[in-house]
């Protein structure tokens, strides 16, 4: 295992910044994610309780620890406002593969946050961590989360037949990659 070395300042492009996750984010996080948008597309328990939040963060650490993966909060930059969340996870520090997820809160959804959150991480990821791939995999039906992989330069490589599990269903994923001989000056 590898160190996931941590940004010395939050990432950011002036508009949105990526951070880490802190406890006092605990209340706004519940709050954003009690959301049908959210519970559909992820994970994420539903209804979404403090001790939620609380395991989350645990788990975080856990992970940043281990090399594992790294969590941020996204948030307006001009205000701190909680805008949504995203991590890297690591897949293979052998073979540099790591995976992005994100999520955006419903007030901050169609503003291009997470296009931009994921432009930021990416670079990140691929640039200061050195992973030679990053993947997205988006369930084919959430048309929103193509969007926002493809408005992040990320290509389109094919569907990934019963890959995954959601909300106790079998289903489908679409496999998005970036690697660092796509990075653009964004």
């Amino acid at each position: 295992m590898l160190d996931l070395p941590s940004p010395a300042e939050p990432l950011t492009d002036g508009a949105v910044a990526l951070r880490e996750w802190r406890d006092e984010d605990a209340d706004a996080m519940v709050a954003m994610l009690n959301d049908d948008d959210i519970a559909r597309w992820t994970r994420v328990p539903s209804p979404y309780e403090p001790h939620h939040a609380t395991e989350f963060f645990t788990r975080v650490r856990r992970q940043r620890a281990l090399g594992e993966g790294i969590s941020f909060a996204i948030v307006a930059a001009h205000d701190g406002e909680l805008l949504g969340s995203m991590d890297l996870r690591v897949i293979s520090w052998e073979h540099l593969r790591g995976e992005i997820g994100y999520l955006v809160g419903a007030r901050a959804r169609g503003r291009g946050v997470a296009p931009q959150a994921v432009r930021l991480l990416s670079r990140w990821g691929l640039s200061e961590v050195g992973l030679g791939r990053i993947s997205i995999l988006v369930d084919p039906r959430n048309s929103a989360s193509q969007r926002v992989a493809e408005k992040a330069g990320y290509a389109r490589e094919g569907l990934l037949r019963s890959y995954s599990t959601m909300n106790e269903e079998r289903v489908d994923m679409v496999s998005f990659s970036l690697v660092p001989a796509d990075l653009r000056p964004w």
